[in-house]
């Protein structure tokens, strides 16, 4: 049985998961509309993946007694001023769900909950992998200036990307 204040930050968890799923979709079609198809997917791949982990979570709240709580998700931003300013805050955004990841971790700790703190662990390497991912997408943009042929060659390899379902 979850705590309350337990029930009550994992269900936090979820929906800023779905909102991180609204943001990358936001961005996929901004992508879209300045005809980077490639990085479009790649966005979209990881609005699939935000919307898995929202419900790992939903899962895990309910196979321990809680009961699912869902908010009203905020708008997303739909304007970037191109695809360096994109994934600087797509790495941005990363980082915020890592402490939020973090300080859910520390709560399950101080509520003597090591279930939760075992499934977390999940969450918490996950995240070491996206920082990590966002932090090599945004050099390699750099270090072509978001333009050029290099663009389009990474463009290129972000369409290959595809989506791996949460286990």
């Amino acid at each position: 049985m979850l705590s309350p204040k337990l029930e009550h930050e994992l269900n936090k968890q979820v929906n800023a998961e779905l909102y991180s799923a609204y943001l990358y979709l936001s961005m996929s079609a901004y992508l879209e509309t300045i005809n980077l198809s490639g990085f479009a997917n790649w966005t979209k791949i990881q609005f699939e993946e935000e919307q898995s982990h929202a419900m790992k979570l939903y899962e895990y709240i309910i196979s321990r007694g809680g009961k699912i709580v869902l908010e009203q998700i905020d708008k997303p931003k739909n304007k970037w001023t191109g695809i360096i300013n994109v994934f600087e805050e797509i790495l941005i955004h990363e980082q915020l769900i890592t402490s939020l990841i973090n300080n859910l971790a520390d709560v399950a700790i101080t509520e003597k909950d090591h279930a939760t703190g075992n499934m977390l662990q999940w969450f918490i390497n996950e995240q070491v992998e996206e920082e990590s991912n966002v932090s090599e997408v945004l050099d390699q943009l750099k270090l072509i200036e978001g333009k050029g042929s290099g663009l389009f060659m990474l463009d290129r390899e972000a369409k290959q990307r595809s989506f791996a379902p949460t286990t």
